[in-house]
Formats: C-alpha cells, sequence, structure tokens
C-alpha cells in the first residue's frame, strides 16, 4: 500500500487532487499537511501534519520528518509555494518528488521571464512589458501600441492576485501604487501586457522524460466573484467544461519542448485567445495540478492525477503522446456548496421550466414527448441558419447552447453548430 503526502491539505486543489486520488485507487494512504490549522482540520486525508509556511527555512526539514515518520513514497505538492520550497531542497527527497528541472519551476515562476523566454522561441504569448517605476507607465504605453485597454498584473501568484484592464497610464499608475502602498507590492513586481479578449483554456500535461503521455483541456466559462473584481476573472472559475481543442495542445507542447526537451513531471497550463481566436499562453503552473483537474479526471478514460501518481511511483504506464478530449462535461463550483460534475445530457433532468407564461407547452409537458432524431434524408435535404441577437456573458451562452440543443432534440432537428459573434 502507497503512502502519499499532499500539501496545502485542506484547500479546493487539493482536496479535489485527494478525492481523484481515492476514485482511482482507493488503496493510497494519503496523509496532509499544511501551515494553516483551519485548512488542515479541513482536509479529508487519513492523516493531518501541521508544518511552517513554505516561506519559512524550517519548512523542507519538517516536510522531510513527516516523509521518514510515515514511510511516505512520494510527495505532490500543490502550490507555487510548496512546490518552489521542495524543489528547491529536493535532495533532501530522492525518489520522492516528480517534479520538473529547478531552473523550469524557477522561469515558469516568475510570468515575464516566461513570458520572455517563449516569446523569443516563437511560442505565441501575449506582448509583455515590465513596469519598472512609475514614471515609467508612459512609455510602456507608447511600447505597446495602440491597444487598449492593457492588462496589468503582478508578475507572480496565483487567482489573478493583482490583475485588472486598464485603459490609461494615469489608471494603470494609480492601481500600481495602490497595490504598492496598501500591499506592500513594489512596481516593479507589475506587467502590462496586450489584453486577450478571447476564450479562457487550460491545458493539464503530464510529461516524462521529454516524453507527453497525457494531454486534457478545459474551458473556463465564468469565474468565482467576477463582478466584485476589476478584472472581471480570476483562474478560479465558477463553471468550466471539458473542451476539443488541438491548437491548445499544440501550443503548450511546443511550450514545454523549448523550457526542457527531456521534460518530466506535471504541467498546468492558461491560455486567452486574441481577437482571431488564436490562443496564447499566459501562465504555466510547473509542477502543481489546478482545481479543474478533477473535472478532467472524471470526464474520459483516463484519470491524469492518479497517471501522475503511477508514474512518479515507478509503476508501469502505457500512455503515450495522448490526448483525451471528452467533451461536454462541466464542473460548477460556488462557495459552501458541493462541486457538481456531469454531462451536458444530464443539463435538464430534475429541472421544471417556470418561466412559461403564455399557452406554450411547460417543460413536464414537453418531457412527455419523445425526441424525434431528424432522419438522414431530411439532414441532408434542409439546413436552416438561425440568428439570436441579445447580449449574453459566457455562462448564459452556454445555457443557451444547451437549450437550443435540447429543444431541436424534442422537436425532431439537430443543432450541428452554434457560433458566436461580438458586434463591439
Amino acid at each position: 500500500m502507497k503512502r502519499l503526502i499532499v500539501t496545502e491539505a485542506g484547500t479546493g486543489a487539493s482536496e479535489y487532487l485527494i478525492r481523484s486520488l481515492r476514485a482511482g485507487d482507493d488503496e493510497f494512504v494519503i496523509v496532509g499537511c499544511h501551515w494553516d490549522q483551519f485548512f488542515l482540520r479541513n482536509s479529508s486525508a487519513d492523516r493531518r501534519w501541521l508544518v511552517p509556511p513554505p516561506s519559512d527555512p524550517g519548512y523542507a526539514v519538517a516536510v522531510s520528518r513527516i516523509v521518514e515518520r510515515e514511510g511516505i513514497d512520494l510527495i505532490l505538492p500543490n502550490a507555487d509555494e510548496s512546490v518552489a520550497a521542495l524543489s528547491a531542497a529536493r535532495r533532501r527527497f530522492p525518489g520522492r518528488l516528480f517534479l520538473p528541472r529547478h531552473k523550469v519551476v524557477r522561469v515558469c515562476q516568475d510570468k515575464y521571464a516566461l513570458n520572455k523566454f517563449l516569446s523569443r522561441c516563437d511560442v505565441p504569448v501575449p506582448e509583455t512589458r515590465a513596469v519598472r517605476h512609475l514614471a515609467g507607465i508612459e512609455a510602456v504605453f507608447r511600447s505597446l501600441g495602440s491597444r487598449s485597454p492593457l492588462w496589468c498584473r503582478i508578475r507572480s501568484g496565483s487567482n489573478s492576485r493583482g490583475a485588472a484592464p486598464v485603459a490609461t497610464p494615469e489608471q494603470a499608475r494609480s492601481w500600481i501604487r495602490y497595490w504598492s502602498e496598501m500591499r506592500d507590492v513594489p512596481p516593479r513586481d507589475f506587467t502590462l501586457a496586450e489584453y486577450l479578449p478571447g476564450r479562457d483554456f487550460a491545458c493539464l500535461m503530464l510529461w516524462n522524460d521529454g516524453t507527453l503521455i497525457l494531454a486534457k483541456t478545459c474551458e473556463r466559462l465564468s469565474y468565482f466573484f467576477a463582478s466584485s473584481q476589476p478584472s472581471g476573472q480570476s483562474s478560479m472559475a465558477g463553471l468550466s467544461k471539458t473542451v476539443h481543442e488541438p491548437r491548445v495542445v499544440e501550443t503548450c507542447t511546443r511550450a514545454i519542448r523549448a523550457l526542457d526537451p527531456r521534460a518530466s513531471g506535471v504541467f498546468s497550463i492558461d491560455l486567452k485567445a486574441d481577437g482571431r481566436g488564436e490562443p496564447r499562453i499566459t501562465e504555466i503552473n510547473a509542477g502543481r495540478l489546478i482545481a479543474q483537474t478533477i473535472l478532467l479526471d472524471r470526464a474520459g478514460e483516463h484519470n491524469l492525477t492518479l497517471t501522475y501518481a503511477r508514474l512518479a511511483l515507478g509503476e508501469p504506464v502505457t500512455l503515450r503522446d495522448e490526448y483525451e478530449a471528452a467533451a461536454d462535461h462541466y464542473f460548477v463550483r460556488n462557495v459552501d456548496a458541493e462541486p457538481l460534475l456531469f454531462h451536458a445530457s444530464e443539463f435538464f433532468q430534475g429541472i421544471e421550466d417556470g418561466r412559461n407564461t403564455g399557452g406554450a407547452p411547460n417543460r413536464r409537458d414537453t418531457d412527455r414527448r419523445v425526441p424525434r432524431r431528424p432522419s438522414e434524408a431530411t439532414t441532408a435535404r434542409s439546413r436552416t441558419r438561425f440568428k439570436i441577437s441579445g447580449s449574453f456573458d459566457r455562462h448564459a451562452l452556454e445555457v443557451l447552447s444547451l437549450e437550443l440543443r435540447r429543444v431541436g432534440l424534442t422537436l425532431g432537428f439537430q443543432v450541428t453548430a452554434f457560433e458566436v459573434s461580438s458586434t463591439g
């Protein structure tokens, strides 16, 4: 029976990781550690240990003692801070860490350094400039041309910390000054970049000695507390879904091979699409998984988290260069609510439609009908294009697309495409 230790136990991402492991193999003994006793108390790990924070010089020593005490076979760090601390101290843990090379970890944890590196390697990224001091903001705006707004953010950290769209140098200066004065983040820690208006993707990849083992992709559709954040978004999706996007996987593959031709470990990669729909890499989380992993683990045949653990433990894994894209699975999260995973075909189960105010049949009546699938002859004979005008966010658009597919099956036609265009 293998014994694993998961860092940041009790946080959402680490608890999802534990769930994925147990869903794939209930033979693991899972130990959790955290420096916050309240988070730790919330963990479902079999055993729980309190440790210093990763910024403390004693963190790696404490984890090392737990590893020896518990007979740990594998350490799974699950936040940038713990990845950095354990990567730097990896000689303490021979055979128990499966991380990218330390230089790769360091580059990926500096978003500006990563952006410049990938740009030199012709991997698509947003054009980005470093902020040196507040007096140089106008020069940065001029260097990025006529683009507006620009994306202002801190070059390290997660969950869109310090991120906001800014339309003028004064807005950028005020935003950076606030973070400098109130949060002790110096101006030199910020960047300004072209704003990418398109779709928001995450790609999870597992590599071993330069070989891609498994890749999965999803799209973020809405975000936690988006309406109260200046950026209107974050990496914490309230709603996400699995998608089939070969361009995303191709771009991410180029990036990882540029970083290290013999890459090993897991990489969680964020991308945004530009105005033409082309995905560009905005950040790479090297050596850790993200919350959306549980969605991707439940969709399709292969559990990426379990495959990661088995590969790291030296167990045989037969997958090679596998892109598994089981489309139309959704992941819904909200505060103090159990996360929900479901397929698009299950979306309307148990839901009654109370919006009807006219004489049309209500939802209960339409559910009694047997959905009629169109015949091949009918499909070949007639195709109709419908246009729906309105203002929709990504969340509402997803509901609309599912509703149209349901109505189509009920009335005997098939929705074959759903396109979205902006009128500006």
